[in-house]
Order: structure tokens, then C-alpha cells, then sequence
């Protein structure tokens, strides 16, 4: 959100939004978030003063909080709209973004637009590989272990073969990318679900800071969803206002368990506060629409035959 954006206080006339405001800043939809600043600036106002419950409390401790409490609601609060595309190159691999904390889905999008959600490998990893000579001595580099570059893990998962294994073959399933005819004829049972798909598969390697793919998805575009905690850019440091509330009570609360001689039931009721509050705010951005549901649902009264 820019500077100027309007988002904590006032919504910005139609004709300007329309315009020469919002829609050429890249603000779209501003108003249904506030500033972290507008955030710090209210709870000074309302909670700092004269006679008020935090009188004296520092500006550098409000500060602190209002960031702490931004990071913690970004990661299962806070809607995440945060995702990066791109072509996988030869080296199958993807660097990590650098405001990355998790990812809630990595998918390809195939020639109509429509995204495949790929599954994690969890049955490979890219260990350190240390250098051996003949015998299996480990090498030494002056103080430090000789390592390779790539480990033969990597290098076999990497090298895998994409291609379909026909139902007719003794060939054992590739862990990596299952074939597109499991399902044919029912020819296979007892099969791992989790390998059930010929998407392609990933996985993490949190050393390197890289996403490793399978063979089959070199030169496909791949998406990335991830969750940040709104710190990545200045400009992403904004709340909904449907959890508005809830961060003035993570701020109030972790300022007041931060001083001294502050009554039991003064900190308890702020705790209970910031739970219920934000409590309220999932169920709020969890965006439920009865009718998306009752169109799902219409679908469970379908008969199917085994």
C-alpha cells in the first residue's frame, strides 16, 4: 500500500479512485485495510495518556509489539495473497523468495490457466555429501570436511525418468512421478495415495534455500503460494480491518505482561481479549459464502459406484 493510500482513513471519492488515485498507485481495494503506522498512531491515542491503563509506556515498546503482533497474525490470521511464477529451467531447482516463511501450495499452470497442485516428496532430501576417497576415508579440506557440490541423492531424483511406466511393465512405480495410467482398468491396487498423481513432485531443501522438482516438470511453469509475515516490503505492512481489533489487543497485552506491578486480572482479561478477538477475525477472513457451499454440497448426494 502506498504512502498516500487511504486505506486507515477515508476512502478516497469515486471518481478519484477511479482515475488518478488508487487504480494508477496499484491500490485497488485499499480500503479494506489500515496502515500498521495508522494501527500504532490509534493505540497510542487510546491506551497511552494521562490517567490511561499504559500511561508511560514507551513509543519503542508500542513499536515493537504492533510488529510482533503483525508477524504472528500473518501466519494464520491474516489472508495471504503472496505467490511467484515461473519457467522451470534444466537445473529443476527455484530459490526460496526472501520474505518466504512457508508455502500453502505449489502448483504448475498448464496451457488453459488452470494450476495442478504438486505433492512433497518426502521420501528424498539433498544431504551434505562428503568426499571419500577408495576407502572410504573422509577427506579433509585444511580444518574443514571435503563436501561435494550435489549429492547422489539429488542427482538420481534429479536424472529420474519422466516418462509413463505402462501397466504391463515389471518395472517398479518411480517414487517421484507416478504414470498417468494408474487408474486404468483398475490395474493397480494398494497403491500410496500420496503417489497417486502424475503432477510432479518437490521438495524443500532448507540448507541450500532452494525448491528441488522432479524431471517432469522441467520447463513448466511453476507457482509458488507462500505466506510472509507483511515485513518483505514497507509497503505490505497493512491489516484488515476485519482484524483490526484484534491487533490493538496483542499490542495492549504484550505491553502490559512486559511491566511491573500490573494486577493478575488486568493481564489475564487482556489475554482472554486477545484470544477471543482473534478468533473473531479467522472466522471473519475465512470468507465463507453459503452459496459457494450449497453449490458444493449438491454434488455429495451423487450416487457412486464402486
Amino acid at each position: 500500500m502506498a504512502a498516500n493510500a487511504k486505506g486507515g482513513s477515508g476512502a478516497d471519492s469515486s471518481g478519484i479512485y477511479y482515475t488518478t488515485g488508487a487504480a494508477t498507485a496499484g491500490n485497488l481495494g485499499n480500503y479494506q485495510h489500515i496502515t500498521l503506522q495508522d494501527i500504532i498512531d490509534n493505540f497510542k491515542a487510546t491506551f497511552i495518556g494521562p490517567g490511561k491503563l499504559l500511561e508511560g509506556t514507551m513509543a519503542g515498546d508500542v513499536n515493537y509489539h504492533a510488529h510482533r503482533a503483525l508477524q504472528e497474525l500473518s501466519y494464520d490470521t491474516l489472508k495471504s495473497c503472496k505467490s511467484q511464477e515461473i519457467t522451470l529451467p534444466p537445473s529443476l531447482q527455484m530459490p526460496l523468495p526472501h520474505d518466504y516463511i512457508n508455502y500453502t501450495k505449489i502448483t504448475t499452470s498448464d496451457s488453459n490457466g488452470i494450476e495442478h497442485v504438486l505433492y512433497p516428496a518426502i521420501k528424498t532430501s539433498n544431504p551434505i555429501a562428503i568426499s571419500q576417497d577408495e576407502d572410504g576415508v573422509y577427506e579433509i579440506d585444511g580444518n574443514q570436511l571435503k563436501v561435494d557440490d550435489n549429492s547422489e541423492t539429488w542427482e538420481n531424483y534429479e536424472n529420474s525418468s519422466p516418462n509413463s511406466i505402462p501397466l504391463n511393465s515389471s518395472v517398479t512405480s518411480n517414487a517421484s512421478v507416478d504414470n498417468d495410467n494408474i487408474f486404468n482398468n483398475e490395474a493397480r491396487y494398494g497403491m500410496d495415495p500420496q503417489f497417486s498423481q502424475s503432477n510432479g513432485s518437490f521438495y524443500i531443501d532448507c540448507e541450500t534455500g532452494k525448491i528441488h522438482f522432479s524431471s517432469n516438470l522441467s520447463g513448466q511453469t511453476i507457482i509458488l503460494h507462500y505466506l510472509s509475515d507483511h515485513h518483505g516490503t514497507a509497503t505490505e505492512r497493512i491489516i484488515h480491518k476485519f482484524a483490526e481489533e484484534a491487533m490493538y489487543k496483542w499490542i495492549a497485552y504484550g505491553c502490559l505482561i512486559s511491566r511491573a506491578n500490573i494486577p493478575e486480572n488486568i493481564i489475564q482479561r487482556f489475554k482472554r481479549e486477545k484470544t477471543a478477538e482473534t478468533r473473531k477475525a479467522k472466522i471473519r477472513l475465512s470468507n465463507i459464502k453459503i452459496e459457494e457451499i450449497t453449490q458444493i454440497m449438491r454434488g455429495k448426494s451423487k450416487f457412486i459406484d464402486h
